[in-house]
C-alpha cells in the first residue's frame, strides 16, 4: 500500500498487531484517503483467553485501539499506524481458512461487501461487520 508516499506491506502491520499478547488474528487493508493516498484499516480479533486471565486485558473500544496503534508504532514506526481499528469476533474466511481481504476492503470503503461470496465459510461474519459499520455511521 502507498501511505503518504511510503510503501507499507499489510503483512508487516498484521504481524505487528498479532505480536501483541491480546490479539488473536488481524487483517489490514487499505482504503482511499484524500490526503495520504491510502489509509490503513485493521480488523482485529482479540484473544478470549487473554481477556479472562489478565486483569489489564484489552476490551474492544477506543482505549484498546489506541494501545494497539502505539504497539504498531513501537514495532514498525509512526507511518504504519492504522487510522482505524475495528474489533470483530471473527474474520471472513474461505472454507480452507484464508482471510478474504477483498471483502474486508469493500467493507472498509463502502460499508458492505459486494461481489462473489460463494466461497465464504460463514455469512454471518459479513453481516456482523456490515452492521458494525452501520452502527458507527
Amino acid at each position: 500500500l502507498n501511505v503518504a508516499g511510503h510503501r507499507i506491506g499489510t503483512a508487516e502491520v498484521e504481524s505487528a498487531l498479532v505480536s501483541h499478547p491480546a490479539v488473536a488474528e488481524a487483517a489490514v487493508v487499505g482504503r482511499p484517503d484524500e490526503i495520504k493516498g491510502q489509509a490503513l484499516v485493521a480488523f482485529v480479533t482479540l484473544r478470549a483467553s487473554h481477556a479472562q486471565k489478565a486483569s489489564h486485558a484489552l476490551q474492544p473500544g477506543d482505549a484498546a485501539a489506541d494501545i494497539l496503534r502505539q504497539h504498531v508504532v513501537h514495532e514498525i514506526g509512526a507511518i504504519a499506524r492504522p487510522e482505524e481499528i475495528r474489533f470483530t469476533d471473527a474474520l471472513p474466511k474461505t472454507r480452507s481458512g484464508k482471510i478474504m481481504r477483498r471483502l474486508l476492503r469493500e467493507i472498509a470503503c463502502s460499508g458492505r461487501a459486494r461481489g462473489d461470496v460463494t466461497t465464504l465459510e460463514d455469512m454471518a461474519v459479513l453481516e456482523r461487520l456490515s452492521a458494525q459499520q452501520s452502527d458507527e455511521d
